[in-house]
């Protein structure tokens, strides 16, 4: 049987006018992964929310209890003493002005970018590099601080950022099929308070519209927005 049909029959299971509860979302995903590569878990959550109104901005960022399941290379802008911080708090990369013409010469085989706050002025020139790839190190991320292993700890343990689009969904990975459904559903809430907790005082209304949780290749499942509040407040 094809991945395709397998796909076609499970979708028949699902009633998608019908929102479910967190264990039975999660059971689900797990049941619904038919590719021969361990699928992330995805979350997509709309937010009742203006992006494009300042005071309505929704991001941050939230360590995951047990990680993303995805090894993250992590390339570290500093100098001095900082750069052995990095180095034993596990960064992959770990300087400046070689890795600076390296990134401008077209490499890119890394996934978060640090650095402390000394070098920026240095690697400002790399913003049109790194910035349309969400790249680019920010205060208000983490990325940018002058406690480098902390920061490198963060992301290596499953650290992972999120920011509203420009139509209101947040849409994230928070772990990997082959992880257990306690993993899943421990993942998932961290995030979803780390959510809660960012709501601006501006928003009014409904806060959570939709929340839906796939696999990669897999059919979304929808939650109730009621019952994953109550989960977070027991």
């Amino acid at each position: 049987m094809s991945t395709g049909k397998k796909y076609t029959e499970f979708r028949k299971k699902i009633d998608s006018r019908a929102s479910y509860d967190l264990d039975d979302a999660v059971k689900l995903v797990k049941e619904n992964a038919f590719a021969n590569f361990d699928e992330t878990v995805e979350l997509a959550v709309r937010l009742g929310v203006d992006p494009k109104k300042a005071d309505q901005m929704v991001r941050g960022t939230v360590v995951l209890p047990h990680g993303t399941g995805k090894e993250v290379r992590v390339l570290v802008f500093t100098k001095s003493d900082k750069a052995s911080e990095a180095e034993e708090a596990g960064a992959d990369y770990v300087g400046l002005e070689e890795y600076v013409e390296k990134v401008q010469g077209g490499w890119f085989d890394f996934d978060v970018v640090v650095a402390s706050p000394d070098v920026m002025g240095m690697i400002g020139k790399l913003g049109k590099m790194l910035g349309p790839r969400g790249l680019m190190p920010n205060p208000k991320s983490g990325t940018v601080t002058m406690d480098i292993g902390k920061a490198v700890t963060d992301i290596k343990k499953g650290k992972i950022s999120y920011r509203v689009d420009k139509v209101g969904n947040v849409h994230v990975g928070i772990g990997k099929v082959s992880f257990n459904e306690k993993q899943i559903r421990e993942n998932l809430l961290a995030f979803m308070d780390a959510i809660m907790r960012a709501r601006p005082a501006a928003a009014k209304g409904q806060y959570l519209r939709n929340i839906s949780l796939s696999s990669t290749m897999g059919v979304g499942i929808k939650l109730s927005p009621s019952g994953l509040v109550a989960e977070l407040k027991s």
